[in-house]
């Protein structure tokens, strides 16, 4: 293990130093493979934790970085500093939830241990993009990345390669895309080839390709084995997700049986679809079952995360109410296309509508703000 050993020196001039000693696990391994929560506060403590998850996962280097925070802080004892450890985690999704919960966990140490300055302790440079983030509560003093020092000869590259080449042929999570997938084209080209059919085949074969793509891209496979998931959440949300597709569906003739075709036979078909009553007529059909089939599918997924005591029923609750909260506005809209009401009726319907949702934000987001923070001193 390598690393850059300039971190701060006992300053003659000031022998109070109080110095926090940070080790940033920015995607949450140490939560995810050992349960254990953060922050975690104490030579001890972090100790303990490093082994554990060393246990758990030989080959993570976070349970390193670990161990060399520690020996930081030894050495920061030595040199004649006031100091403290830590391990401080985010979500294993990293992003904007990640550096808010790192920079929490900060706060709530700092209220303990009220340090005047930071030493950073991480494995690469993923950790190290809160550091801007952290800078803005506490000065940081040094930051210390820790690399793993391993065989760089030949034999190592292809035992590493191997191992890669294995979890792609064995692994049913790649192989599915990167032997699956080539294997559908390869199958269907070499028999187009036979038939004569190379050319045709070749947009199929494209297809196929950029559907893989999409799907890996936005993890639609995993999403749909969520939803489609044999428990009882999961039959909620195929429950409400098929109503909701039937219902959004029936919402077009509905649309169509309201127009007067009165209207319809005096206008040439150009100027029918863009004649504003028309419109307005086929808006105001359609709109109760719209909402309800948009409702259905966000009620099914509030009552999945509910079922599983997930905070993000909180959101889904106020995606509710704002769908509500636009009903009204839409429907004063299609009067106004079909009376040619005045656009001033629209104000009413928005102000009350911005009302309820602001009020819905401001009281949601609290109790999200006070139950995570529960979840975090637990």
């Amino acid at each position: 293990m390598t690393h850059n050993s300039n971190y701060i020196e006992k300053n003659n001039s000031n022998t109070n130093n109080k110095l926090l000693v940070i080790c940033v696990d920015r995607d949450d391994d140490i939560g995810e493979k050992t349960t254990i929560k953060t922050p975690i506060i104490g030579k001890n403590h972090c100790i303990e934790a490093a082994k554990l998850l060393a246990i758990k996962d030989p080959e993570d280097a976070d349970s390193n970085s670990i161990f060399y925070a520690v020996k930081i802080y030894n050495d920061l004892l030595v040199k004649g500093n006031e100091a403290e450890v830590i391990i401080v985690s985010g979500v294993n999704k990293r992003g904007i939830q990640a550096d808010e919960k790192i920079i929490q966990e900060i706060r709530l140490v700092l209220q303990k241990f009220d340090a005047d300055g930071a030493v950073i302790v991480s494995d690469g440079e993923d950790d190290e993009s809160v550091i801007p983030i952290i800078q803005n509560i506490l000065p940081i003093i040094s930051v210390q990345r820790v690399i793993m020092k391993v065989s760089r000869s030949v034999e190592y590259s292809y035992a590493v390669f191997g191992k890669y080449l294995k979890m792609i042929a064995y692994d049913p999570r790649y192989s599915k895309f990167f032997l699956g997938v080539p294997g559908i084209l390869l199958l269907i080209g070499g028999i187009a080839t036979v038939f004569g059919y190379s050319a045709e085949i070749f947009a199929v074969l494209v297809s196929i390709l950029g559907g893989a793509f999409l799907i890996r891209a936005f993890d639609i496979d995993k999403a749909w084995s969520r939803w489609a998931k044999p428990t009882p959440s999961g039959f909620i949300r195929l429950f409400t997700m098929a109503a909701g597709i039937i219902l959004i569906l029936s919402s077009i003739p509905a649309g169509i049986t309201i127009i007067e075709f009165d209207v319809v036979k005096d206008e040439e078909i150009t100027s029918a679809i863009t004649n504003q009553i028309i419109i307005g007529q086929f808006i105001s059909g359609a709109l109760p079952m719209l909402w309800m089939g948009i409702g259905s599918i966000f009620g099914g997924i509030l009552l999945s995360n509910w079922l599983s005591g997930s905070l993000k029923q909180i959101t889904d609750i106020l995606r509710l109410v704002v769908l509500g909260s636009l009903y009204p506005t839409v429907s004063q809209f299609t009067n106004i296309l079909i009376n040619d009401e005045s656009s001033f009726t629209l104000i009413p319907p928005l102000l009350i509508g911005l009302a309820i949702t602001l009020i819905s934000v401001t009281f949601l987001f609290r109790r999200y703000r006070k139950q995570r923070e529960e979840n975090i001193l637990t």
